[in-house]
């Protein structure tokens, strides 16, 4: 009866003690606690200053900050790491640039937080390239860096980056690649000798251009140094990547785009920033690469306007891979089937040197013929000139049928990509929100492209007209078309989401849109090119250039001897430069055409956007050099409109640092935003 008293006694009495246990380890805790934060608090001897740029969006703040380094972070704040610090309340993440003995800053520092990686993933080049940039389209370099420092994947960084054995490759057989191409072999002894030429390539019709760009880089690997190679889009990088296994060999390269999956980018950038591998390729943001011992950097199709950044500042992948080769002495090469305007530009200022294919060897790659609109044409076919597609290119392709493939190449992708009373030619809009009607296929009936509102017993408004005619075809009935001219020929289309990187060398039509042309395997025996018209009607400062561009890669990827038909005016001088195969002349004679209209690249221009009153005190505080002409404002969009600003192409970095400093002024004061573009790729 009395033991559970009994018990509950002795418990008591042990309560004391387990009180005092108790109280004697939180009070070891604390003094751990106070001694950890103790040492974390205690500043380095050794260069106690680390020198920081902070991920920070207003233009204002886009300076280097000083932090304290903590003992105990000292090993791991090394330059190049990623750090994270208290900025005004807030935990803000960044880049330590430097470690000092001193700050400038007379009050005491605040310490870093953390350090969130101690991989150097910043070089000092590429933070140099960054403020370069910066200042060059006056912008922050937290927004460059977001663009050259891929995310951090923690587990890619605990794996090792193996350096694969060093290839031997022969010089002399790489030149060799390049023949027909003058002076490219010369060109290439010089990168394998260690020098750092410049040239602007026009490639001929034919020419595997990626074999041609890896045999360069094997030329300035062949001396140890490294390359960097932009090209335009995911089916590029891959054929580049397929030839530089060829002459490297495999795992000699990196591959860097954004459709590699975070862990796979950041392991192949981790690779190139610890120096295992030397050779980096991808899309634009691959220009940032930190190779080391960069001896080439290098661009394909510089006039492709997926190598313009669409996020701010907007940097070109050219002029990026032009101010490394300035910053770090390194060879460039700029190249295409076409030339751009501000390759031309590079060469006409003896920046560079030119490289392309001899007369008799361009004339040998290809023949191109116009059809639609000759005289000649007239008196064979009378219908030729109403023709989509005129006998003599119906004929042209059952020809080129017995000896292989024949892509088609047509500007719009769909079935009929607009739609106009068949009476009166009237555009046949939707009756709800005035959108442009299109078919999606055979059997479906006409839908609006705006709101999708289908138009079953649409009538014209004009006549009352019930028929609909198609002025614009797309590739979906283009192939429907050429199926049933040509039965039993298997007929496929590469278009959209549905991008076909290369067909097989066999009988076959392939419809294909601009810039979607898959690869034959021996090369396409004709090329056919429709609509040239449509190309030619956009309303842009680019469009022949642009329109010539889209052409000439189409027609080069013809087997070398092959033949290309083009439907379109004779007398159009971007039509006649394709059959001579004159791309740099024409490029020449626009240059010189802007020249005379004071448009670049012989003029500085940067696009000033907002809503009306921001722009009106933009246009007010902007301090632009005395030559500056503004132009407009015009209205763009919906309540936002759009000033120009054009100065003399001697005075375009004094441009560039007053918009810097307007965009300072105008974040300081927390004033409206406005979007500046230094050399928007259109307009």
């Amino acid at each position: 009866m009395n033991r559970p008293a009994r018990e509950s006694t002795e418990q008591h009495l042990e309560l004391p003690g387990l009180v005092r246990d108790k109280v004697a380890e939180g009070r070891a805790k604390a003094r751990a606690t106070r001694a950890r934060k103790q040492a974390e608090a205690e500043i380095t001897d050794h260069l106690p200053v680390a020198q920081l740029l902070l991920d920070l969006q207003p233009t204002h703040l886009d300076r280097t900050f000083d932090y304290a380094v903590p003992a105990s972070m000292a090993a791991d704040a090394v330059p190049g790491a990623r750090v994270k610090v208290r900025f005004a309340g807030q935990d803000v993440d960044g880049f330590v640039l430097a470690r000092l003995e001193a700050s400038e800053h007379e009050g005491r520092l605040a310490p870093l937080k953390r350090v969130v990686s101690a991989e150097p993933v910043l070089s000092p080049a590429i933070a140099g390239l960054a403020a370069d940039l910066a200042e060059r389209y006056a912008g922050t370099r937290s927004d460059l860096l977001r663009l050259a420092v891929p995310p951090r994947h923690a587990a890619v960084e605990k794996e090792a980056s193996d350096a694969p054995p060093a290839a031997s490759l022969d010089p002399s057989a790489l030149a060799a690649a390049w023949a027909g191409h003058e002076p490219g072999a010369a060109f290439l002894r010089h990168l394998a000798a260690g020098g750092s030429p410049r040239a602007v390539w026009h490639a001929a019709a034919g020419t595997d251009w990626a074999l041609l760009l890896a045999s360069a880089v094997g030329a300035v690997g062949s001396g140890g140094r490294g390359a960097v190679v932009c090209v335009p889009d995911g089916k590029d990088v891959a054929r580049l990547s397929a030839a530089l296994d060829t002459v490297l060999g495999p795992g000699r390269h990196v591959t860097l785009t954004a459709d590699s999956g975070p862990a796979a980018r950041y392991r192949s950038f981790l690779a190139v920033a610890r120096g295992a591998v030397r050779v980096a390729i991808g899309t634009r943001a691959a220009a940032f690469a930190p190779v080391h011992d960069l001896g080439l950097v290098a661009v394909w199709d510089d006039g492709d306007d997926l190598l313009a950044e669409p996020r701010a500042p907007y940097p070109h992948a050219r002029e990026t891979l032009l101010l490394r080769a300035e910053r770090e002495g390194a060879a460039a090469l700029v190249g295409g089937f076409a030339r751009t305007v501000e390759a031309d530009q590079l060469l006409r200022s003896g920046w560079a040197q030119e490289i392309a294919p001899t007369r008799t060897f361009a004339r040998e790659r290809v023949r191109v013929a116009i059809t639609g609109a000759s005289d000649f044409s007239l008196d064979r076919d009378p219908l030729t000139r109403a023709s989509r597609v005129p006998r003599e290119v119906h004929q042209a392709i059952r020809a080129a049928l017995e000896e292989g493939p024949v892509l088609v190449q047509t500007p719009r992708r769909g079935y009929a990509a607009a739609l106009a009373c068949e009476r009166c030619r009237t555009p046949a809009r939707c009756t709800v929100c005035t959108g442009p009607l299109r078919l999606t296929g055979p059997a479906t009936p006409p839908a609006c492209t705006w709101c999708g509102t289908v138009a079953e017993h649409w009538a014209c408004p004009v006549c009352d007209y019930r028929g609909l005619r198609a002025p614009v075809l797309g590739d979906a009935r283009t192939a429907e078309e050429l199926g049933r001219a040509f039965p039993g020929v298997r007929v496929v289309t590469s278009s959209g989401e549905r991008v076909l990187p290369s067909v097989p060398a066999e009988r076959a039509i392939v419809v294909a849109t601009p810039g979607a042309e898959p690869v034959a395997a021996e090369g396409y025996a004709s090329v056919v090119l429709l609509d040239t018209w449509l190309l030619l009607g956009r309303p842009d400062l680019r469009t022949e250039e642009e329109a010539l561009r889209r052409w000439s890669a189409a027609i080069a990827l013809a087997a070398p001897g092959g033949r290309a038909v083009v439907v379109g005016d004779p007398a159009h001088p971007a039509l006649q430069a394709l059959v001579r195969w004159d791309q740099p002349g024409f490029a020449r004679r626009e240059a010189e055409q802007r020249a005379e209209a004071h448009l670049p690249p012989a003029s500085r221009l940067a696009t000033i956007t907002g809503d009306a009153g921001a722009l009106d005190d933009a246009l007010t505080l902007l301090a632009a050099p005395a030559s500056a002409e503004v132009l407009g404002p015009v209205p763009v969009a919906e309540e936002q409109w759009r000033a120009v600003v054009r100065v003399p192409r001697a005075e375009g970095a004094a441009l560039s640092r007053a918009l810097l400093e307007l965009q300072r002024l105008r974040s300081s004061r927390k004033l409206d935003p406005v979007r500046v573009q230094v050399d928007p790729p259109t307009l």
